[in-house]
This record gives structure tokens, sequence and C-alpha cells, in this order.
């Protein structure tokens, strides 16, 4: 134990007399977690693992330093402990930050939650934001603590629990609003029972804001490889996509929205083609899919009801249970004789 204890003091000095280098080190582990879950999914197990386990010290930082001090007889630098909140910041929007640009569906409203989340990244890998412009608001601190939090949940939990979208917004929903209730309060001094409900109330409040706005979140692990329009489907493969198809042609064969979706090994998901002319509902299909295949799980839904004047704007949006959006097709029906091919519109 003293051996450790003298490597331990080393250590220390070291991270004192060179601070930035944690914070150098927390960016090129970030950005190496962005490379390694881009080109291999299967890493993404083991940063996730590494991510949990990083964020149940931070919450447990005032108890762990204290030990830390009652072993080994010396304290952490304070210094240290804010460039290591800097680091777990970094690694986890940057290990979160591929997922999210994979699965937003950028002209929704999907835009504003990854674009926060790309903000957020910027901020933690920018002393003079982070130190000077972030950490003296509390408040602000605390919100891009619990948004990095709910983002890092979102992605790790159906990777390692393999709980559907579903599933995993509700579960870190509820763990980012427990978490906002002390971080409240020690905003908020709660001093009478005015103040805690006050608090409580709050916190509830952005617990039905969050849910509300669900469909703004993308679903972290779902992404669409192929995608297609079609009057043909043979094999489980489509035929030409199409982005204007006539009304003959629409009577004549219907048409097929087809859609190959990543999901993590192990995944059973139920998603839904929702198909509406106009802007207004018409037809919501259930298909169930499952993880693994590194094309994509390959779904479709074949429409041949069509309402009796069907010339407009077409759109088939792809949603988890809980509403949160995939991607869309769109398509133009039209009254004339010949149908266009042309690449649809993913998102």
């Amino acid at each position: 134990m003293p051996i450790l204890t003298l490597y331990v003091q080393r250590i220390l000095e070291l991270m004192k007399r060179y601070p930035g280098v944690i914070a150098l080190g927390g960016f090129i582990s970030g950005v190496g977690s962005f490379i390694l879950v881009d080109r291999q999914q299967s890493l993404a197990t083991w940063i996730a693992l590494i991510m949990l386990i990083s964020w149940l010290w931070l919450m447990l930082e005032n108890s762990l330093t204290e030990l830390f001090a009652k072993v080994f007889k010396r304290e952490i630098p304070p210094p240290l402990l804010r460039y290591a909140t800097q680091m777990i910041h970094q690694e986890s929007l940057f290990f979160v930050l591929p997922f999210f640009f994979i699965t937003t569906t950028w002209n929704s409203g999907q835009l504003v939650f990854t674009g926060l989340l790309g903000a957020a990244a910027l901020i933690s890998i920018t002393d003079p934001l982070y130190y000077k412009w972030l950490a003296p608001r509390r408040w602000l601190f605390l919100a891009m603590h619990t948004l990095t939090l709910f983002a890092a949940l979102l992605t790790a939990l159906p990777i390692i629990l393999h709980l559907t979208t579903a599933q995993s917004f509700k579960l870190a929903l509820g763990i980012a609003m427990l978490l906002s209730f002390p971080s409240l309060a020690s905003i908020f001094p709660i001093r009478t029972i005015r103040g805690g409900l006050s608090v409580l109330g709050i916190t509830l409040a952005i617990g039905c804001a969050g849910w509300l706005l669900r469909s703004w979140v993308p679903p972290a692990t779902l992404w669409m490889t192929e995608v297609a329009i079609s009057t043909q489907l043979q094999d489980r493969t489509p035929g030409d996509s199409l982005d204007e198809v006539s009304v003959a042609q629409l009577r004549k064969d219907g048409l097929y929205a087809y859609t190959a979706i990543n999901a993590p090994r192990g995944l059973d998901e139920r998603i839904y083609h929702v198909w509406k002319f106009n802007g207004a509902e018409v037809d919501r299909i259930a298909l169930d899919i499952h993880g693994g295949r590194k094309e994509g799980y390959r779904a479709w839904s074949h429409k041949q009801n069509f309402p009796g004047n069907p010339v407009g704007d077409w759109q088939v949006q792809v949603l988890t249970e809980d509403g949160q959006m995939i991607g869309v097709l769109r398509f133009d029906v039209t009254d004339l004789g010949q149908n266009t091919v042309a690449p649809s519109e993913a998102k």
C-alpha cells in the first residue's frame, strides 16, 4: 500500500503540473470513440460501458474523493476534478454524436436536439467557453450535464441492455428527471414545503416537456440504410425508386414503401410506416424489425387503397412506437401518363 500511495501521489503531482494534458487526452479519446463507433459498431458496447462507468463516478464524485483522501492521505486537486468532468463531457458527447448525426431527420424538429448536442460538444473542447462562460452559470452547466447524460443513455441502453427505443427513451427520461431534482435543489435551495413543491413541479415540467417533444429526439441506434418508393418488389428487393408516380400506375400496381433499418444486434423493435396525403394521415402499418444485419433489416408496406383523387404530395414517415421519427420517404402523385424515375428522398 505505501508503494501504491507513492505512485498515486506522483501521478497527482504530474497532473497538477500539466493539467492541460487531461483535457487534451479527453478530446483525443472522444474523437477516437467517434471514429471507432462510426467504423465498427461492435466496439460501441465497450465504449458505452466505459461511458456509463465514468458517469457513475461523476455522480458519486464527492463520496469517492472523500474516500480517496482517507485511503491515500492526499486530496485530489480541484483543477484535476474540473478537468476530469470536462473529459467525461467530451468523451460522452463525441461518443453519441455519430449516432445522432446519422439518425437525425434534418428537416424536422430533430435538428434542434442534435444541434444542441453539437453546440455542447463545441463548448466542451473550448476552454474559455467551458470555464469562463458555462461553469460560472451553474444552472446552464447542470442543464448541459443532464442533456449529455440523457443522450448517452439513449445511445447506450439499446446497445447494452437490448431495450427498445421506446423503453430506452422512457428510462433515460426518468433518470434525467431523477438527477435533475438534486441539481435544481442546489440552484433553488429548499427551505420550506412550498419551495420543495416548486422544485418538484419544475422537475415534472421538464419531464413532461421531454415527453411531449419526444418526436424531436432522434432514435439514436436506428437509422435507414436503404429506402425506396416503388411499384415492384421481388425477392425482398424493390424495383426502381420513384419520386413521381402517375395515377394510372398507382391504381394498377399500388405502391411499396421499402426501408432497410440498421439496429443493434439482439434488438427487436416495432416500427410504423405512416402514409400521409397532403399532411393528413391515411394509413398506419406496424412492422417488426430485428437488429444485427449489417445492411439493415428489410421491411416494407404495400398500399393499394388510395383516395378517389390521390394527386398531391405524399410521404411515408417511419416512426418508433413512441413516435420518434427514423426517417421520411417522399413522393408525388400526378395525373400524367408517365412516371419519372429518380432517387427518393429519405431525410
